[in-house]
C-alpha cells in the first residue's frame, strides 16, 4: 500500500478540462482556464488539456512554451478560428488532437514559432485567404498532413521545419497564388503537393530532402517553382 501510493502521487495526471473560448467581449470561458489576459495578450499560465475556440480578432495567443494537449478526439481541434482576423498563435506546443490549428474563413493570421507535433492534421486552412502567415513553425510527426491549404488564395508559408509527416508535409487543393518558401522539409512521404486546381503558386527556397516525393503536381497549372534544393 505505501508503495502504491508513493508511485501516484509522483504522477501528474493528464485531466481535460474542457473546452475553452475567448469569447468576443475579450473574456476568458471558463474564468479558471489557466491562461491570463492582459488586454488582446492571452499567455498561458500552465498546459491546457482541451480545446481553444477563438471568438475575438485582434487578440494575440502566447502559449508561452507551454502545452496544448489533446486525445486524439474525432474532429477535435487544439486551437479553432472560423471568420476571424488578425490573431496571432505563438510559442506553444500542441499535440494529439485530429486538427492542431484549424482556420477557417479566416484571414490577416499568424501562426508563429510554434511546435506542432503528433495530430491527424498540423495546420489546416479551410477557405481562409489573404495574408495568413504559416513560418517558423516545427511541424513533426503528424499522421496526415503537416500543413494543408484548401480553397485559399494568397496566403505564405515560409521558413518552417516540416519532417516526418507520414503522408504529405505541405499539401495544397484548389488553392491559387499562394506562396511557398525557406522551409526545410524532410522524410516526408511527399514533401510538397500541388493538386486540384492549385495554380499560380511560387514554391521557391525550400530545402527538401530525403521525401519519397519531392514536389508532386497535379491538375495545376501555372505554378513558378525555382530555387529550391530537392534531394
Amino acid at each position: 500500500l505505501l508503495s502504491t501510493a508513493v508511485v501516484t502521487g509522483s504522477v501528474r495526471l493528464v485531466v481535460a478540462q474542457g473546452k475553452i473560448y475567448f469569447r468576443s467581449d475579450g473574456s476568458v470561458d471558463p474564468p479558471t482556464a489557466p491562461i491570463q489576459r492582459d488586454g488582446n495578450i492571452y499567455t498561458f499560465t500552465d498546459n491546457v488539456y482541451d480545446e481553444i475556440v477563438v471568438e475575438r480578432d485582434n487578440i494575440v495567443v502566447d502559449g508561452a512554451g507551454y502545452t496544448l494537449q489533446g486525445k486524439r478526439a474525432y474532429y477535435s481541434r487544439g486551437i479553432y478560428l472560423t471568420g476571424r482576423s488578425n490573431v496571432t498563435i505563438r510559442n506553444l506546443e500542441i499535440k494529439t488532437f485530429f486538427f492542431g490549428i484549424w482556420l477557417e474563413k479566416s484571414s490577416n493570421n499568424s501562426i508563429f514559432e510554434n511546435k506542432i507535433t503528433n495530430n491527424k492534421g498540423g495546420i489546416w486552412l479551410s477557405d481562409s485567404s489573404n495574408h495568413n502567415s504559416i513560418s517558423g513553425n516545427n511541424v513533426t510527426a503528424n499522421l496526415n498532413y503537416g500543413i494543408y491549404i484548401g480553397h485559399s488564395l494568397n496566403n505564405s508559408i515560409s521558413g518552417n521545419s516540416i519532417a516526418a509527416n507520414i503522408y504529405y508535409g505541405i499539401c495544397l487543393e484548389y488553392s491559387l497564388s499562394n506562396c511557398i518558401s525557406g522551409n526545410n522539409i524532410t522524410n516526408n512521404d511527399y514533401g510538397i503537393k500541388l493538386s486540384l486546381s492549385s495554380n499560380k503558386n511560387s514554391v521557391y527556397g525550400n530545402s527538401i530532402k530525403n521525401n519519397l516525393y519531392g514536389i508532386l503536381l497535379w491538375k495545376s497549372s501555372s505554378n513558378a517553382i525555382y530555387g529550391n534544393d530537392i534531394a
